[in-house]
């Protein structure tokens, strides 16, 4: 259930506020529709369908401050394995960026931040596939956003705040 004044996250809009319920009127079909503030990108004002269950998956409720030390801790001194096949890993990893759970995404995090530094210390002149840099970036711009919002620090403070849990 949303509510009014709720903070959620919104597939790639990120953190978002719920500021408002409005009637619009699409393909000719007046439908209510959830208004969102990004929070991060003050600027911008999403709608959402408030009957549509397809939308309503994208939605999902932010955490609390213990729930998130409980998954930093939960992921603390576990080891990860890095996914040969190119693509199966694009296939796990669009998944879990998909679905949003915070303990596979700071275990993709670790894995991907893992494997990088192995290649660059086979050469200073390796790195991570394209399309893993660009999943590495959504995970981290992803849980750094919800984790600085909610523990009140900044972005950029969220990596080492996590690697600082031995992770």
């Amino acid at each position: 259930m949303i509510n009014i004044g709720d903070i959620i996250i919104y597939g790639s809009h990120g953190i978002c506020k719920v500021t408002g319920l409005q009637d619009m009127c699409i393909d000719e079909k007046i439908r209510p529709y959830y208004v969102l503030k990004p929070v991060y990108h003050t600027a911008s004002t999403v709608y959402v369908s408030a009957i549509s269950d397809r939308r309503k998956t994208e939605i999902r409720h932010i955490l609390s401050a213990d729930e998130i030390f409980s998954v930093v801790k939960k992921m603390s001194g576990k080891d990860f394995t890095w996914i040969k096949d190119n693509r199966k890993r694009k296939e796990i990893y669009g998944q879990i960026l998909a679905d949003g759970n915070r303990s596979e995404l700071l275990k993709m995090i670790k894995t991907l931040h893992w494997h990088k530094q192995e290649l660059k210390n086979i050469s200073k002149d390796r790195k991570l596939q394209n399309s893993d840099e660009d999943f590495l970036k959504y995970a981290e711009k992803t849980l750094c956003e919800e984790f600085a919002y909610v523990l009140n620090i900044k972005r950029e403070e969220v990596i080492p705040f996590i690697y600082a849990q031995r992770l």
